[in-house]
């Protein structure tokens, strides 16, 4: 806890300042969003999960001021049900259905849509800057310093999705939330700081450059994640490896930027990469900002967290399972809980 003495805090910042931020120094400037968006359908399936639910694919179209982009979604929403329904967005690193980290008939046996797609179909998970979308925003194949990188792209995705969801009436527009894993939990939490139209932001196991603090984590550094992973950022990151403490912000504000909604951050008590204690303290850094916005922050006791913990009374959620890096089903329960708790 002393370690939340020397960190800058968000708290009197405008959200526009502090996102600003993020951008000019960690993430970089995303590219302009598409004049429209509109999907075609390519293939449906009404008798998914035993007649439970419909599974369409679909793609989705965006004209945008950079050139015409395409990708696909899937669609899973269930059938039988009075009203509009609440739905993930997820984003992921395969487009089989179900996966590992998408158990689609539990989702849909607890009453939500999911719109689903891969991330490697936006574009490339490596430093090629002309494949996919990075090729038409960036024609010569390099960013500058502040530019985005992949992270930020698939960010730009998500909120595409989010155009389309919004124009869906089975869906509960005011309820669709935003769901990734490790690289993409720190990609979902981006989209959540940026797209104010998310209801929540599900990080899970994001770690370093996600919900984790970069000051004395004890798992992945800045300087080990730009070493192997720089084309996730802008170049300017990259002055920060090794370097910390120079930093003028740290993790706790991109948590903060998620707010006037809600944000929610998962950690395994296995997963030392990701440091899940950074990741609980940067959830307890980031709670002044919401307090001071007029609104419940992190509610948690005076102590460390424990394996099993569910925190989910505020506009911060947080739960820690035992385990290691994954996407479980123990912590799609605890989204359900968590949104359950949110509607009372």
């Amino acid at each position: 806890m002393e370690l939340l003495k020397r960190l800058p805090m968000p708290d009197g910042m405008a959200k526009a300042d502090i996102v600003e931020l993020l951008l000019a120094e960690e993430y970089g400037f995303l590219p302009p969003a598409p004049h429209s968006v509109s999907a075609e359908t390519e293939s449906c399936d009404h008798d998914f999960c035993a007649g439970k639910a419909d599974l369409e694919k679909k793609r989705l179209i965006c004209d945008a001021p950079f050139g015409r982009f395409e990708f696909s979604v899937y669609l899973i929403c269930p059938t039988g049900k009075e009203g509009p329904v609440p739905c993930f967005i997820h984003i992921n690193f395969t487009d089989q259905i179900p996966d590992n980290y998408l158990p689609a008939e539990e989702i849909v046996d607890n009453g939500y849509a999911v719109l689903y797609f891969c991330y490697t179909s936006v574009t490339s998970d490596d430093g090629n800057f002309r494949d996919g979308l990075a090729g038409l925003v960036y024609p010569e194949g390099r960013t500058s310093k502040t530019q985005c990188g992949k992270i930020g792209l698939w960010a730009w995705a998500l909120s595409r999705v989010m155009d389309y969801a919004l124009t869906l009436p089975m869906l509960d527009h005011q309820r669709i939330s935003v769901v990734g894993h490790s690289r993409l939990g720190k990609t979902a939490l981006l989209a959540g700081a940026l797209d104010e139209r998310f209801f929540c932001a599900f990080s899970n196991d994001s770690g370093c450059s996600g919900a984790a603090l970069a000051r004395e984590t004890k798992g992945e550094r800045i300087q080990d994640i730009y070493r192997n992973f720089p084309y996730w950022f802008c170049e300017n990151y990259g002055k920060y490896a090794g370097n910390e403490e120079r930093l003028p912000f740290d993790q706790h504000f991109l948590l903060a930027a998620n707010a006037p909604h809600r944000v929610y951050v998962c950690s395994a008590s296995q997963d030392q990469w990701a440091d899940p204690e950074k990741e609980y303290l940067s959830c307890v850094a980031a709670d002044g900002y919401f307090r001071g916005q007029g609104l419940p922050g992190f509610i948690h006791p005076d102590r460390e967290p424990v394996p099993g913990d569910f925190f989910g009374e505020g506009y911060i959620g947080y739960h820690l399972r035992s385990g290691s890096h994954y996407l479980s089903r123990e912590d799609w329960q605890h989204f359900f809980k968590y949104l359950e708790s949110a509607a009372l």
